[in-house]
């Protein structure tokens, strides 16, 4: 159902981190693929499904990563997939979408406007609307990384997941609860995107009117009713982290993993940095969760990254 090129991937303890960051770091690598995230495992899932069934159209609103890995997994399958994204979406994930063969229809306006408008097409035109998060197949193909997770790292005692829209989390903190409920769940929003993490800790929906962050794959204002349920059920905490500490984290990942992140997937290096005597000689797992970044933005924000560690 998913194709084997999104699953099993590497998982490994990236002890260079480890100076800088004072605790046992593993990465889960979610970027060495054809979409350059995670995002794949579940629209695997919802396409199959499609692609055996009478309607093969399909919808979904995307930050960017979905709607590649929509188009990606749809192409395969011969469906016909419409990607609805912001015009302020990074043209990196458009371009990509484009190439894919899907129709894209941009919003001048944010994600969640994009997920309006898909959801108004879906309606109009009777197809399948996908919306990540609420949709169980988008959490469902997160929780085979949770899977993952338990089945083969020796032991640890945290991981931390991007929390966006909650798919990736619930799905991953599911996954681990269910199999090691030990380990600590922790999501990590931006603070400038923080309407999930508000909502966790009110236990009800915290809606914002606006985002201001670089991590435009996790910068949502309307938490999903149910998706928020499950993630109270599953993840233990949910913190925010400055943006400085999201570009460090981008840096570090640069300088001693060799990996180029958007700052989504950074998000987990940030909250080590940012809370130390949290994380001291603990063994912590951060899924690293996309890499469709814009180059000269990237290379704006790690070249005024702090240097960390070791003689440059």
């Amino acid at each position: 159902m998913i194709d084997p090129i999104f699953l099993d991937t590497p998982l490994y303890r990236c002890e260079a981190l480890e100076p800088d960051l004072g605790c046992t770091v593993s990465i889960k690598l979610e970027t060495a693929n054809p979409v350059r995230s995670f995002k794949a495992r579940g629209t695997e899932v919802v396409a199959t499904q499609l692609a055996n069934s009478d309607s093969r159209a399909v919808v979904c609103a995307s930050a960017g990563n979905l709607g590649q890995a929509l188009a990606w997994s749809g192409r395969h399958r011969g469906l016909d997939v419409t990607v609805v994204a912001s015009r302020f979406a990074p043209a990196v994930k458009l371009d990509r979408i484009r190439a894919l063969d899907a129709r894209l229809e941009l919003v001048d306006g944010d994600f969640d406007m994009a997920r309006e408008r898909a959801v108004a097409i879906a309606r109009h035109d009777g197809i399948r609307l996908v919306e990540d998060s609420l949709d169980i197949e988008t959490c469902e193909g997160a929780a085979t990384i949770g899977l993952e997770l338990v089945d083969t790292v020796p032991s640890f005692d945290a991981v931390l997941i991007a929390l966006g829209g909650g798919a990736l989390a619930t799905g991953v903190g599911h996954a681990v609860k269910t199999i090691a409920p030990e380990v600590e769940v922790i999501c990590i929003q931006p603070l400038g995107a923080p309407a999930m993490t508000h909502s966790f800790h009110q236990r009800r929906v915290v809606t914002t009117d606006s985002t201001n962050t670089i991590a435009d794959g996790v910068a949502g204002r309307c938490p999903i009713p149910t998706v928020l349920d499950d993630l109270l059920l599953v993840a233990d905490d949910a913190v925010l982290v400055q943006e400085a500490s999201i570009i460090t984290g981008m840096r570090m990942l640069l300088d001693h993993a060799g990996l180029v992140v958007e700052p989504s997937a950074a998000l987990g290096i940030a909250a080590i940095l940012e809370d130390r005597d949290r994380f001291a000689g603990r063994h912590v797992v951060t899924i690293v969760c996309g890499s469709n970044v814009d180059m000269n933005a990237y290379q704006r924000w790690v070249g005024t990254a702090a240097h960390t560690g070791g003689h440059h």
